[in-house]
């Protein structure tokens, strides 16, 4: 019963992180137990974790949905998330190893490389490899509650950062950040690596609310 559990869990995770699921979106049950060929006790196992996480809640007469945040808490979240992956940076900075130096420099080329080929065009295809880069920094950090924390909150912002990227400059900005962030942190600058992560993944209340409208 437990595998089963984490194989729905690990399914309604992955549909997160590539878009399929976005905020507000129904989550059937009777759909998951029928693609993963399990019973309603495992999908319902899955959805209260994912609910503790709170990356869904319950709405009445709907049901299970992905948690879509107001205003409020949209910038609560992103307070959190930005202090989260500040530390993550600043601690990569000073835990580094050779084979994580490694990956960060694979994750920062690839997204220096799509920003060349691609200028504003691919922007979910950017956002996987900006997803890249940011776990192999949180990695880094050599902390693995730290990295349980980004992924959690940052889940729950996923849709909106998605969305950022559609503007025009987002992606070769955000490249460029990366390369900043690379060499800060294989330089073993701690606080202006966690300062510019910080900077990096924040967004101004207008963005907010222009990222929340675009969401509906």
């Amino acid at each position: 019963m437990a595998g089963q559990t984490e194989q729905v869990l690990s399914a309604i995770l992955d549909s997160i992180d590539v878009g399929r699921l976005n905020p507000g979106d129904l989550i059937e049950e009777a759909a998951l137990m029928k693609a993963h060929n399990v019973s309603r006790t495992p999908v319902r196992e899955a959805l209260l974790q994912l609910e503790t996480a709170g990356l869904i809640q319950r709405l009445p007469r709907k049901g299970a949905v992905l948690f879509k945040p107001t205003l409020e808490e949209f910038l609560s979240i992103l307070e959190v998330n930005r202090r989260l992956e500040g530390m993550a940076a600043g601690l990569a900075a000073r835990r580094l190893t050779p084979s994580n130096a490694v990956e960060i420099e694979a994750a920062t080329r690839a997204c220096e490389n799509h920003a060349a080929k691609h200028g504003d065009d691919g922007p979910d295809a950017y956002y996987g490899l900006n997803l890249r880069f940011h776990g192999a920094v949180a990695a880094s950090s050599g902390n693995p509650y730290l990295l349980e924390m980004i992924k959690t909150h940052g889940r729950k912002l996923l849709a909106y950062y998605r969305v950022a990227y559609r503007h025009p400059g987002a992606i070769a900005h955000s490249a460029s950040e990366h390369r900043q962030l690379a060499d800060l942190i294989a330089g073993r600058k701690a606080d202006e690596a966690e300062a510019l992560m910080t900077q990096h993944v924040g967004f101004d209340t207008v963005t907010v609310m222009d990222l929340l409208a675009a969401q509906g």
